[in-house]
C-alpha cells in the first residue's frame, strides 16, 4: 500500500501575521483558502511545499477544536497531520481492529478523508486520505501547482507532534525481557520506566527515541496491532 505525508497544519490565533512569517521566511506562495473548513469554525491558508502542503488554520468562532488547542498550549502550535494512501480499504480494517474511531469523513470531488479520534491516537489530530489520482490534492484548490516555489524549502521531511502519548505498534502485547515469539519464558512488563528500558537494553525502540520520550515526559503505549480493540484495553 502506498502511503506518504501529504499535508501538515498549524493552528494560530492570528492568521495574517503567521502568513506573513511563512511567506517571508520560507518563500512560499499562498495557493488557496478552503471554504470547507468553516464547518469546523475555522479559516485557513494553504501553501504548497513541492508536492506537499503546509496549512495554517485559525478559529473564527468559539468552541472549536483549534481554539481548545490554542488554550491548552498557551499559543500557536501544531494542529493536524494528513497522510495520503492509495487504498483506504485496508486502513479502515486496521483502524477498526485497533479500536480507533473515525469522527469525520470528508468527501469532495476526487478525494475521501478519514479524520481519526484524537483520544484514540494519543491526542494528535490525524487524517488518512485517498485521492482518485495519486498526484492530485483537491483540498489545495484547482491551481495549487501554479504556486509551487522551492527556492527556499523543497519538502516537508518529518513532523514533531505535540501529543500526550506515543503509540508503538508491535506483534505482541507489550514489552518483554525477550522476544516472546521466540522465547516462551520471556517475562512481560505491565509497567516499565524509561530508565529501566534503556539500562536493560530492552528492544522496545532505539535508545535515542526512548531518551527523547523520557526527556519530554511522553509516555509510550506498546500494543499488539493484530489484537482487536487493543488501544481500548
Amino acid at each position: 500500500m502506498g502511503v506518504r505525508l501529504r499535508q501538515i497544519a498549524f493552528v494560530a490565533e492570528e492568521l495574517p501575521s503567521v502568513e506573513a512569517v511563512i511567506e517571508e521566511s520560507l518563500g512560499l506562495s499562498l495557493c488557496f483558502r478552503d471554504p470547507g473548513v468553516k464547518v469546523f469554525g475555522l479559516e485557513n491558508a494553504l501553501y504548497p511545499v513541492g508536492e506537499q502542503l503546509l496549512e495554517v488554520v485559525s478559529p473564527i468562532q468559539s468552541g472549536t477544536a483549534g481554539g481548545r488547542l490554542l488554550e491548552k498550549r498557551g499559543g500557536d502550535g501544531g494542529y493536524m497531520v494528513i497522510f495520503q494512501v492509495d487504498d483506504l480499504g485496508p486502513v479502515r480494517q486496521r483502524l477498526d481492529g485497533a479500536g480507533v474511531r473515525i469522527v469525520f469523513e470528508a468527501v469532495t470531488d476526487g478525494v475521501v478523508g478519514l479524520h481519526l479520534h484524537p483520544s484514540d491516537i494519543g491526542g494528535a489530530i490525524v487524517a488518512v486520505d485517498q485521492t482518485d489520482e495519486w498526484e492530485s490534492w483537491p483540498w489545495a484548490g484547482p491551481n495549487w501547482r501554479d504556486h509551487v516555489d522551492t527556492s527556499v524549502v523543497r519538502a516537508i521531511s518529518a513532523v514533531e507532534i505535540q501529543a500526550d502519548l506515543m503509540l508503538k505498534a508491535t506483534r505482541v502485547d507489550g514489552v518483554y525481557t525477550d522476544d516472546p515469539e521466540i522465547n516462551p519464558e520471556a517475562k512481560f512488563y505491565p509497567v516499565l520506566s524509561f530508565d529501566e528500558a534503556i539500562s536493560k537494553n530492552l528492544k522496545v525502540m532505539d535508545a535515542t527515541a526512548l531518551t527523547l520520550a523520557r526527556d519530554h515526559k511522553l509516555p509510550i503505549n506498546v500494543f499488539n496491532v493484530s489484537k482487536e480493540h487493543a488501544l481500548k484495553d
